[in-house]
């Protein structure tokens, strides 16, 4: 019965931050249909942000719990800086030309976003601890799992469900799903879908840096961080379906499922179990577990 509890905590505090993380790069595809290569040098973006924040209140000598705080700016500070100086500034200028084409400007970002956090943070490890301890132990049963990584747990299911509300039952919402369908007829419409598409890709660019900051102090941050970030970030998506908010909610679920179950039962195929779990979906689902289609992102 431990071994049970165990894997299922572990499970879901390892899709909590990636189902956050993922959560941006479904949204930036359903919406500007562009498959993200740089969303996890966002990531790092966000991680390395969140170490410098917190390490500087931490030399003004606030509070530890203002860290959640330093890291929340930190994320929104990345969000801020880059979301639209990246989408306006780079990706614009491809639009309505081939996929294959944005796939690889996305990869050149990754690259140079890459050699940007090793020339601002250098290649040493930042390590971020104050946040970690501020929510103790928590028993469950005869274990004792650290707080931080239950509160992880919440903070994903928060922001999975802002996004599903402000998508589904706002006016901003329901702007977005009318420039997803038809961005013509939205622009004939009054809609300013430039900005729509700035606004979506600043908000996916947060969630990376988001699950990045909050990720900071439950790993070494340090460069080579984003790459394991992004190919699993993929492996969510395309389980989960490209453009599903709930794809990418069970995606993380499953892809956090199989590692905890590898990890405690069988360590030697851990590296691969997640790629298993992909194959075998794909096999009998190549569109995900649920329909890619442009409705499923609202």
């Amino acid at each position: 019965m431990d071994l049970v509890l165990t894997i299922g905590v572990d499970a879901l505090v390892y899709a909590s931050w990636l189902f956050i993380v993922s959560l941006g790069l479904t949204l930036v595809f359903g919406v500007l249909k562009i498959l993200n290569m740089a969303h996890g040098s966002i990531y790092a973006l966000g991680a390395y942000s969140a170490a410098s924040v917190v390490a500087l209140f931490t030399a003004w000598g606030m509070s530890p719990a203002w860290s959640l705080v330093a890291m929340l700016l930190a994320a929104a500070g990345v969000a801020a800086l880059i979301g639209p100086l990246l989408e306006r500034g780079l990706l614009a200028r491809f639009y309505g030309r081939d996929e294959v084409l944005l796939l690889l400007v996305t990869y050149a970002l990754f690259l140079m976003l890459e050699d940007g956090t090793k020339l601002l943070w250098g290649v040493n490890p930042y390590y971020v601890s104050e946040p970690y301890s501020l929510f103790g132990n928590v028993e469950i049963g005869s274990l004792s799992f650290v707080g931080y990584d239950l509160a992880l747990i919440v903070l994903a299911v928060v922001c999975g469900l802002l996004v599903w509300l402000g998508l589904n039952r706002t006016v901003a919402g329901k702007i977005v799903l009318a420039v997803i369908h038809n961005p013509e007829m939205s622009a004939s419409m009054g809609v300013n879908v430039n900005f729509v598409y700035s606004a979506a890709f600043t908000v996916g660019v947060f969630l990376a840096a988001l699950g990045g900051a909050f990720t900071a102090p439950m790993i070494s941050v340090q460069p080579g961080v984003s790459v394991s970030v992004i190919i699993v970030s993929f492996a969510v998506v395309i389980i989960g379906g490209l453009g599903s908010i709930e794809g990418a909610a069970i995606g993380a679920v499953v892809v956090g499922l199989a590692r905890a179950v590898a990890v405690h039962v069988m360590p030697d195929v851990e590296l691969f179990s997640v790629y298993l779990v992909m194959a075998a979906v794909l096999v009998f689902r190549p569109e995900g577990l649920f329909q890619s289609v442009k409705a499923r992102v609202i």
